[in-house]
C-alpha cells in the first residue's frame, strides 16, 4: 500500500506542476514519468520465483530472459531519475529559472516513481505454495 500511496503521490505532484505552472516547462518534461512508470510496471511484471529459476512455468525465454527483463525495467526506472535530476539541476537550478516549482515537481515525481519500484519488488513476501 506504500508504495501505491508513492506511485500515486508522485503523480499528483506531477498533474499539479500541469495544472499550477502549464507554461513555465518543457512539456517533453513528462517523458521522464512515463518511463519510470513503465521501468515500474517491467520490474514488477515477475515475480521473485523466476528470477531465481524456481518458477513452475518458466517462460518463453526462462530465467536469463526474465532478468534481461528487469535489467531493462530498472534502466527505465534509473534513466527517469538520472534525466529527471537533470530536468531540475540543468534547467532551473544552473540557470536560476523561477518559478522552480517544476524542475522540483518533476523530480520529486521520479524520486517517489524509484521508490515505489523498490517498494513494491523487494518490500513483498511471496508464498511458497
Amino acid at each position: 500500500s506504500s508504495g501505491i500511496n508513492a506511485e500515486y503521490g508522485g503523480w499528483w505532484i506531477a498533474i499539479d506542476v500541469g495544472a499550477v505552472d502549464a507554461h513555465n516547462y518543457n512539456p517533453a518534461y513528462w517523458t521522464c514519468g512515463v518511463f519510470g512508470t513503465i521501468g515500474l510496471f517491467m520490474v514488477n511484471a515477475v515475480s521473485n520465483s523466476q528470477l531465481r529459476g524456481d518458477a513452475y512455468v518458466p517462460g518463453a525465454l526462462g530465467t536469463t530472459g526474465t532478468r534481461i527483463w528487469m535489467v531493462f525495467g530498472f534502466l527505465c526506472v534509473f534513466a527517469s531519475l538520472i534525466g529527471a535530476s537533470f530536468i531540475l539541476f540543468g534547467d532551473y537550478v544552473y540557470k536560476k529559472k523561477h518559478p522552480s516549482y517544476p524542475g522540483t515537481g518533476f523530480f520529486v515525481q521520479n524520486v517517489c516513481i524509484f521508490l515505489a519500484t523498490i517498494i513494491f519488488k523487494f518490500g513483498r513476501a511471496e508464498d511458497a505454495y
